[in-house]
């Protein structure tokens, strides 16, 4: 680019190819105004970015001596995602040294890209051109180096540093970055010592030791909102954001990731289904074919014995006796002195007796095992199940991308779900998931780490469960501004971080702590409670409620209600035998 000419040419893609991957864009300044220039820029950078995607672009040379438009050349050079970071900027310009540093401080493409300034400082009796960078992080902070100058006597001599293009960013030299977070558990957590805020988690842990790696210490800038904390990576206010952010399609059109060293799928929290105790409690250990089956079998035996004419030594017994005969030693009761003096009752009662022991015990084990232990009822764990049980879900406000995520998929149940999302924060979603038909949408590990810390008891269980089904794969990485130059040796870090264990281990020891930490509280609770004379039942003991046992107690109800009944039939219906009066006192005589 240059200020010879009024008129732009540029190179199409076809004359590029010919030309060997060289394209050409002239942009004319003299005596246009600022605005026709900046018009023209425009255009032209955005043509000469398409050129860089389609062609291994290494380097670009723009050549001028206006100030105003080396600013609005580094201005469209960011907005259009001119420079990325193999590239090289070679500036050839003729500027004051006090102007042209003053230049390469302020302005992002000059100091933190790769660039190269060729001032010419040729005089009327010495030509010489001087090379110059800025070098953010050196021992001796921020400044602009001379590296090299080249004369005709002497050629191109290296003056400070042995190449043109130095890497900037291999060692910060103890500086303060700047870097945005907000408290996301485990992985970015915050605490008040005094006036201090002490930071801790995962991410934490990671940014620590990617600091000790390249040598710089960071600064944390207050953020409101999750929006704030990527407006100021996206402005490049804040050199990353480092906090896991899912590496969504969408994002990248703000801000790019690093290196994705975390693999997770979002998953849904809801209540743990409960068994209500209920009347019927006595006849689930027994199916409704055993139950049909006992039935039969009772009243065959009952009916076999009555016409085989159970005998004893006190007479054929009636109906009635057989019946309960045939009912007590079912339910574990012994016979009533009365055994039969015929030997196929013997055979008989024998193998309903076999038979009552083998069915009783299975009934008395599988009842005390529903009444103690009672089997959960079943709990959704797939979308298809969810969808059909909850009238809502909430999800992380800031997480608005993967609502239209959901609402644009091709699964009816993942819209189904989408229209069901609301945002809210985790906790209100996870207390709304106790006391309503709704879940919560979230990470697993910030889930189980909430859960552990604020709802499992003593024992480890938890009202709380997280569903198996993954709704969706993601990558979670770091956002950084579009093209920073800073990427390879943050990514490089985080892989060698990855690979080595660290973070899973980071995750493993947070996990624990909370959990931990929740007992702790638990206990210091109890104690408290014991201190102040209150009674305290521990959570894992369950006893029996007046509902458990409410089947029998409404059975025997039952029975004394027809057993009434048929007392009063009984006296309605048989008449007493009629006597005669006597005409004397009665008189016994005894011999």
């Amino acid at each position: 680019m240059g200020n010879e000419s009024l008129t732009r040419r540029v190179y199409s893609i076809g004359d590029v190819a010919a030309a060997r991957g060289v394209g050409v864009f002239e942009v004319g300044v003299d005596g246009q105004d600022t605005n026709v220039t900046r018009a023209q820029l425009s255009p032209v950078v955005s043509q000469a970015c398409r050129l860089r995607q389609v062609s291994r672009c290494v380097m670009v040379v723009m050549v001028s001596d206006d100030p105003a438009f080396l600013i609005d050349f580094a201005n469209w050079s960011v907005n259009g995602r001119l420079l990325v970071r193999s590239t090289r900027l070679l500036v050839v310009t003729h500027l004051p040294r006090y102007n042209l540093e003053a230049l390469l401080v302020s302005h992002w493409t000059f100091s933190m890209m790769n660039t190269l300034v060729v001032n010419d400082e040729t005089s009327a009796s010495d030509k010489r051109y001087s090379m110059l960078v800025h070098l953010p992080y050196s021992p001796d902070g921020a400044r602009v180096l001379q590296v090299a100058s080249w004369t005709p006597r002497s050629g191109l001599r290296y003056l400070t540093l042995p190449t043109l293009f130095p890497e900037k960013y291999t060692n910060f030299y103890g500086a303060t970055i700047n870097v945005t977070a907000l408290p996301y558990e485990p992985y970015w957590q915050e605490s008040m010592e005094g006036n201090t805020t002490r930071y801790s988690g995962t991410d934490y842990n990671q940014l620590v030791v990617v600091g000790q790696a390249l040598n710089f210490t960071f600064r944390v800038l207050p953020s409101r909102s999750w929006n704030e904390v990527t407006d100021q990576v996206q402005s490049r206010k804040s050199f990353m954001a480092t906090v896991v952010y899912g590496v969504i399609p969408q994002d990248l059109e703000r801000w790019d990731f690093t290196f994705a060293y975390e693999q997770t799928a979002g998953k849904f929290v809801m209540a743990t289904p409960v068994t209500t105790p209920s009347w019927l409690s006595f006849y689930y250990p027994l199916s409704g074919q055993v139950w049909i089956g006992v039935l039969a079998c009772t009243l065959t035996v009952c009916f076999t014995l009555k016409i085989t004419r159970w005998q004893t030594r006190h007479g054929v017994l009636s109906t009635g006796s057989v019946v309960l005969e045939s009912v007590g030693t079912l339910l574990g009761q012994g016979l009533y002195g009365r055994l039969s003096t015929s030997q196929s009752n013997h055979i008989l009662v024998g193998t309903w007796l076999f038979f009552g022991v083998v069915v009783g015990t299975a009934y008395r084990a599988s009842l005390i095992a529903s009444l103690t232990l009672p089997r959960l009822p079943p709990r959704p764990e797939t979308i298809e199940e969810l969808v059909k049980v909850v009238d809502r879900v909430t999800i992380r406000s800031f997480d608005g991308s993967y609502t239209k995520f959901f609402l644009n998929s091709e699964s009816s149940a993942f819209r189904e779900l989408g229209r069901m999302m609301v945002g809210g924060d985790v906790m209100d979603g996870l207390n709304a998931a106790l006391k309503m038909k709704s879940a919560h949408l979230g990470v697993p590990l910030n889930l189980q780490l909430i859960i552990s810390r604020n709802f499992a008891k003593l024992d480890g269980t938890s009202p709380l469960y997280i569903g198996k089904e993954k709704l969706l794969q993601a990558s979670l990485a770091w956002p950084v501004p579009h093209d920073a130059p800073y990427t390879p040796q943050i990514d490089k870090c985080l892989r060698i971080i990855s690979q080595a264990g660290l973070y899973e281990q980071w995750k493993k020891e947070t996990l624990e702590t909370g959990a931990r930490e929740n007992r702790m509280k638990q206990r210091e609770e109890i104690k408290q409670q014991r201190q102040d004379g209150k009674e305290y039942t521990q959570t894992n003991f369950r006893s029996l409620s007046i509902i458990h046992i409410q089947g029998p107690l409404l059975l025997l109800l039952v029975g004394i209600t027809l057993g009434s009944v048929a007392f009063v039939v009984e006296r309605l219906l048989v008449s007493e035998p009629h006597q005669s009066p006597t005409t004397g006192p009665t008189r016994l005589t005894l011999y």
